[in-house]
């Protein structure tokens, strides 16, 4: 073969071996592409499917929200947490206490007392007593019971305090009566006389219990000593809170450590019976 001729020929190869070429590097650079999308397509779907994992994960590992216990599970009927011997010596004249209304007793309880000593010409003596129990149930959005039972503990004495009316108000904390107590007297006057106010506010655990105790001397009877009226008042109010106590047994102030709320509380200061008695005569 002449030299033209491997000449010619080697130009007509050229051109074919660099198409050759070319397809080659296309392919070559390509795979790194698809290499690289693969890649990332698998690792999108890998912290897709790991983030739904660890929030499943988180979620079922959250605790469900406890609350102490309620200390207290019920009430005592209302009109028998004061003995005989109390009754005949705040109300002696009257037959029997009338029952408040409630549509669960084991959460709001009340009872009323009337009595009236006529005298005839010589006057009449008049004595009203009225005990109120409320309980408190623990709740997982407001807080134990004992702490619902505090804040009406506390509005209780406000409203009392600001009695329309009351004359010579005082108010004094006690002892000795549950956890706190607050010691509320003062004077009515109203047209048949002047009506001597007590009433003592107080909290066990999760129950408050109102006692109001009034009385006044009618048709020109003597008024009654305010302080002997306070010093019996606060001697029910012993008595009405040592009710409450017995009524829920043995060791039942310690509570349980911790249980599921169980919704709304029991009792709301809306729906518990008002603490002044200004308004009875």
């Amino acid at each position: 073969m002449s030299e033209g001729t491997m000449q010619r020929r080697a130009q007509r190869e050229q051109p074919e071996r660099a198409k050759r070429l070319t397809r080659v590097l296309v392919c070559a650079a390509a795979v790194p592409v698809m290499l690289v999308a693969t890649g990332c397509s698998s690792d999108s779907g890998s912290d897709d499917g790991g983030g739904e994992k660890a929030a499943s994960a988180s979620a079922s590992a959250s605790p469900s929200p406890t609350v102490q216990a309620a200390a207290y599970r019920t009430l005592p009927e209302a009109c028998g947490v004061l003995s005989k011997k109390t009754l005949k010596e705040l109300a002696p004249k009257a037959k029997s206490g009338k029952e408040g209304s409630s549509d669960d007793v084991a959460s709001r309880a009340s009872c009323s007392w009337s009595s009236l000593d006529n005298n005839g010409v010589k006057g009449s003596q008049f004595r009203w007593l009225n005990v109120s129990l409320l309980r408190f149930e623990s709740d997982t959005t407001r807080g134990p019971g004992d702490k619902l039972a505090q804040e009406y503990y506390d509005k209780q004495v406000r409203e009392v305090r600001a009695t329309p009316g009351a004359k010579s108000l005082s108010a004094q904390p006690l002892t000795g009566t549950g956890d706190v107590a607050t010691a509320v007297r003062y004077d009515l006057k109203k047209k048949e006389g002047t009506f001597k106010q007590q009433t003592v506010v107080a909290r066990v655990e999760n129950v408050v219990v109102t006692l109001d105790y009034n009385g006044a001397g009618l048709a020109g009877d003597k008024t009654p000593d305010a302080d002997d009226l306070m010093a019996d008042a606060r001697n029910a109010a012993k008595e009405a809170v040592l009710s409450v106590t017995r009524a829920n047994g043995p060791g039942a102030a310690s509570g349980s450590p911790s249980a599921p709320a169980s919704g709304r509380p029991t009792a709301t200061a809306s729906e518990a019976p008002s603490a002044s008695a200004s308004g009875k005569s």
